[in-house]
């Protein structure tokens, strides 16, 4: 079994499937910094209108947005930290860091955004006091439902780059890309819970009962809550340890036993470390009439196998006459 040598997958210029892959990596940190824009805005907004209305749900949606930009600064700095090269310490580099930093993205939206919004709205329950400015209210709900549906745009063009033919919940749940995982959760969380604030702000006004507003927080906050746990699942299984993705699975065996030299793979393991993979290959060759011979029939797998899959980075390849 043998340590190749690291290969740069940024410095191939022919665009595969995978390749895709690693420009969508590219594209997520420019929809990272558009998000993290407009959520800026949009939290400083619902802030003066928070202050201005006394409304319970608009100070949750606040709160939410100033969480979404620490949560998306925290994903820009993974993604740095990411591409960290390798050392003895750490022979297979800091691409797993990204994980670590969208499951802390996870946490920060199911305590400060869901908790917090639950929190506040359960003390407002009993409220008397009237919601005021409502319309200012309304109006900045509204400027932020169309500023988040820009954002989740902007996401969602991303993924379906991705998707490959997946529908949107199977490309989350086999995703390998946790910073676009992150990015589509907060985006339908923000778009759903200022959904949710604009309802209940009406409600508020149609009938003149505070409670309203105060029901509107919690839904708002238990909405956060379930996104968190759905995007926090998925990144806790990145953190353990995942292979690659199904489809790319079946199209990395085919590619290998269609190459002359191998006569039957044995095993196909893998494991995805960021946006780079690590492969191991335990597989019986075709005679090739010396070890020399043999050899070179390895190296010459692996050079197509990284030309193919530019994402993989270290291959352990071991050639064996039964599983």
């Amino acid at each position: 079994m043998r340590l190749q040598p690291a290969v740069n997958p940024w410095a191939r210029s022919r665009l595969s499937t995978d390749d895709k892959n690693m420009s969508a990596q590219v594209d997520s940190l420019k929809s990272i910094f558009f998000a993290l824009g407009a959520n800026f805005a949009i939290a400083v907004a619902k802030s003066v209108g928070a202050v201005f209305t006394g409304s319970a749900s608009m100070l949750a949606e606040a709160i939410h947005s100033y969480a979404d930009c620490g949560n998306q600064a925290l994903l820009i700095w993974g993604l740095k930290e990411a591409k960290g090269e390798s050392s003895p310490e750490y022979p297979l580099g800091y691409g797993r860091a990204i994980y670590f930093w969208s499951f802390i993205v996870a946490l920060m939206l199911f305590s400060m955004g869901g908790l917090f919004s639950i929190y506040e709205g359960i003390h407002k329950l009993n409220s008397t006091e009237p919601v005021r400015y409502v319309r200012v209210a309304v109006g900045i709900l509204s400027f932020g439902i169309a500023a988040e549906s820009v954002s989740l745009w902007g996401a969602l063009r991303e993924i379906n780059k991705d998707r490959d033919g997946l529908t949107l919940w199977q490309w989350f749940r086999t995703s390998r890309q946790s910073e676009l995982l992150v990015i589509l959760g907060e985006d339908l969380a923000a778009l759903g819970g200022l959904v949710l604030a604009l309802v209940f702000i009406g409600l508020t006004m149609l009938t003149g009962n505070p409670m309203w507003d105060a029901v509107g927080s919690i839904c708002i906050g238990l909405l956060l809550v379930l996104v968190a746990i759905l995007v926090g699942v998925e990144v806790k299984a990145l953190l353990v340890g995942r292979s690659a993705e199904p489809r790319v699975l079946v199209r990395m065996r085919a590619h290998l036993e269609a190459q002359p030299a191998v006569a039957q793979i044995y095993s196909l393991l893998t494991q995805q470390m960021g946006n780079q993979m690590m492969v191991a290959v335990k597989a019986r060759m075709q005679p090739q009439g010396s070890e020399v011979g043999m050899i070179e029939a390895i190296n010459q797998i692996e050079r197509d196998l990284r030309a193919a899959f530019p994402q993989v980075r270290w291959i352990f390849f071991e050639p064996d006459l039964h599983d």
